[in-house]
């Protein structure tokens, strides 16, 4: 059933968001303000860092016993190659990347006070300076320029790549959506990790110890929540095996059978208080079961043997499908929120509810409609009219929830154009990563990226580099904490608190070419190559993305690397797609095949997935499915329309894959009732698939009209081929995938 769903580089900051801004605040006293070591110390306080006693600041000393090559053994330098320092004296003007010829006032952190000086804004951190001009590095200028003003209503969006390794791929999309004033609505799109989960929680003001009870409206088949939770259901049915066992045996029922049949009735008692009209119906429901079990306790068999009937039926739960209003315990907000965090709104997850022209492919949204969805998410205020949406993987349990929503992130502008760079900026107030990648960051997730897709993980050379490679970076902030512990003199617990927070992102992105180095020899002599010089200098060795549709993808050097290998394996195999419904001229409209939460946020019409709803409760919903068929020949109608990939490396490179040889709903945990028994993201594996209803998952999408365009479209009827023709005609579309389009375009 899965089948057929389906510049220049700078540094961005963002003043805070509260709108009031304040006089700068005057130096304390010279005797009130701490020392930098004093500094350092609090802010050390703050992440558990280490900085030796209060006397001075601690040396970070090397790692031992990880196996780092000598030169990378050393401490880091200091950002900027500083000299390293032992002692609290400043450095020099201009010694370090961070300091500015002529040194900031001392409350203000460097790379954040104002053009001017330090102007404060209303909750007390500084206002963005203008960029420094830098020399340009070609591996520190950005993989993926951010645009000033997206395209309005393009469907797809735009795709960027975010620094670091908050986001899944490190991936964002930004959208510009038309309206009917033709205001343009620009939102960023991205799905957070959930390791990275934990930063962003903390820039919310949310009550950690109280928990409020939330009548919530959500799609139920089976039990429902509160039967789970108060294990109504096993109490009943413990109680009726109990008197069942002591009828067959023809024995009295003892005060034990008794008390668990009180047990289970106080339970019921309970739940029923404070119950919703579905949960009262389930309560009532278990009410009349232990009414009939206590009766059969008290008269035992009578003139019935057990045989002839005188046992209690089989106690079922009570299982509901449909909408069902239930309760749940959720975080309250806290009332006051502490200075530098966002105040946020718990409320029933939803998505934006925009529109697809289905000629022209222009998704347009009014900035405010939205549809219902099964979970939670937070309604952040972010000052200045600029909001967010979160859906948090710990308020959305898989099985409770929908598994494809946990960890999306909406990041909404103003009304109006030219938001672009500022939707990334943003995301530092929610303590994720703002810049875009580098070259040198993009090396790092491809090789991620190849890790988990070759299953390295579990390899002790890979895992041991990958432990190198955290030790480097807490090295390195350390180092940094060292360099830089002066400019915090004078700041409060809230601007240490922030520059803590500057200072980590900044020691991530020093040390990254050396945990690229370390990892890159241990992913190469894994793979069989002598070192990671050798992998690098490989045929199959991709470090940068490829555009597809309105996203990006990475390549795996193993397929890249190895196309003899792979052509023979596939030998007479396809990848094959058939459409559930709709419209092939309305597919080709937006250019993409698009999974079925890419289909929400663009604006397509439910429904034309086969399975869009279990999807996304198993986690299909953030993948397209294509089968591994035998190559189908053209000319056979009645099989509706079906995309196809005769040459299976087109979309077998891409590093995102998963696959199954049976329908699984593209299941990605087992809580939904789908089992994941027999998951794979080995080519060699899929291209064997014998199951007529196998599966292979390509996350976000495919591009139909560029590189990843099919090598042929059945149309299953000569007016289709013909309706589908004259639409490349109309939109000057001549070749998919280097061929005329009379030559892709079959029945």
């Amino acid at each position: 059933m899965g089948t057929n769903s389906k510049s220049t580089h700078q540094s961005y900051t963002v003043a805070p968001s509260t709108a009031a801004t304040l006089d700068p605040p005057a130096p304390a006293a010279v005797a009130e303000q701490p020392s930098p070591a004093e500094a350092a110390q609090l802010i050390a306080d703050l992440f558990n860092a280490p900085f030796g006693d209060g006397a001075g600041v601690a040396t970070p000393q090397p790692m031992a016993g990880l196996g780092m090559p000598p030169e990378i053994a050393e401490p880091p330098a200091s950002a900027g190659g500083g000299k390293d320092r032992t002692t609290d004296e400043p450095p020099a003007p201009g010694e370090d990347a961070w300091d500015p010829v002529e040194p900031p006032p001392a409350a203000v952190p460097d790379g954040l006070e104002g053009a001017e000086g330090p102007a404060a804004t209303g909750d007390g951190m500084p206002a963005p300076r203008e960029p420094r001009e830098e020399e340009e590095d070609p591996a520190e200028q950005p993989l993926t320029p951010v645009p000033e003003a997206p395209t309005k209503g393009m469907a797809i969006g735009e795709p960027i790549l975010v620094g670091g390794a908050d986001f899944l791929n490190s991936a964002a999309t930004l959208i510009s959506y038309d309206s009917a004033d033709g205001t343009p609505r620009e939102v960023l799109l991205a799905h957070v990790n959930e390791e990275a989960e934990e930063k962003l929680l903390d820039a919310l003001a949310l009550s950690e110890e109280k928990l409020v009870p939330v009548e919530v409206t959500k799609e139920v088949t089976g039990q429902l929540d509160l039967d789970k939770q108060a294990n109504l259901h096993e109490l009943v049915a413990q109680a009726a095996k109990s008197v069942n066992h002591k009828l067959k045996n023809g024995m009295d029922v003892p005060q034990s059978t008794h008390d668990k049949i009180k047990a289970a009735t106080d339970a019921v008692a309970t739940a029923a208080q404070g119950a919703t009209a579905d949960e009262t119906a389930m309560t009532g429901y278990y009410q009349q079961q232990l009414e009939m079990i206590a009766e059969k306790a008290k008269s035992g068999l009578g003139d019935q043997t057990y045989a002839d009937g005188g046992k209690i039926p089989m106690v079922t739960p009570y299982l509901h499908t449909g909408m069902a209003t239930v309760t749940e315990m959720v975080p309250a907000p806290a009332a006051d929120p502490e200075p530098g965090q966002l105040s946020a709104k718990l409320r029933d997850a939803s998505r934006i509810n925009a529109s697809l022209d289905p000629a022209t492919g222009e998704a347009s949204w009014n900035g405010e409609s939205r549809t219902q969805a099964t979970g939670k998410e937070y309604l952040i205020d972010m000052g200045d009219g600029w909001s967010a949406v979160y859906r948090p993987y710990g308020l959305n349990q898989p099985g409770k929830a929908e598994f494809s929503m946990r960890g999306q992130l909406e990041v909404h502008a103003p009304a109006g154009a030219g938001h672009g760079p500022e939707l990334v900026s943003r995301l530092e107030q929610l303590h994720l990563a703002n810049k875009p990648m580098t070259a040198s960051e993009g090396e790092w997730t491809y090789l991620a990226n190849n890790i988990k897709a070759q299953g390295l993980a579990s390899n002790p050379q890979v895992k041991e580099a990958m432990e190198v490679a955290r030790g480097l970076e807490e090295l390195q902030v350390q180092e940094l904490f060292h360099a830089h512990a002066h400019e915090a003199v004078g700041m409060d617990e809230a601007g240490l608190s922030a520059f803590a927070k500057k200072l980590q992102l900044q020691a991530a992105h020093d040390v990254l070419p050396k945990r690229v180095a370390v990892v890159r020899d241990a992913v190469g002599q894994a793979a069989g190559f002598a070192d990671g010089a050798a992998l690098s200098g490989s045929h199959g060795y991709q470090p940068t993305p490829t555009k597809s549709g309105g996203w990006l993808t990475w390549s795996r050097f193993d397929v890249t690397g190895n196309p003899e290998a792979f052509a023979s394996a596939w030998q007479g195999r396809s990848l094959v797609h058939g459409m559930g419904g709709g419209d092939v001229t309305t597919l080709f409209a937006t250019g993409v095949l698009a999974s079925t939460e890419r289909r929400a946020v663009m604006g397509t019409s439910k429904g034309v997935g086969m399975s869009e709803g279990p999807d996304k409760f198993s986690g299909g919903a953030n993948s397209v499915f294509l089968r591994v068929k035998d190559k189908p020949a053209g000319g056979s109608s009645g099989h509706g329309v079906r995309l196809v990939w005769d040459d299976p490396a087109v979309l077998m490179k891409r590093s995102d894959y998963y696959a199954y040889d049976g329908d699984h709903f593209g299941a990605l945990h087992t809580a939904s009732g789908k089992s994941t028994y027999g998951q794979t993201s080995d080519p060699m594996k899929i291209a064997k698939f014998s199951a007529g209803n196998n599966e292979v998952m390509f996350r976000d999408g495919i591009d139909l009209l560029g590189s990843e365009a099919p090598s042929r479209v059945l149309c299953g009827s000569a007016d289709n081929r013909d309706k589908l023709l004259k639409f490349f005609a109309d939109k000057k579309i001549t070749h998919l995938g280097g061929k005329p389009v009379t030559d892709v375009v079959g029945i």
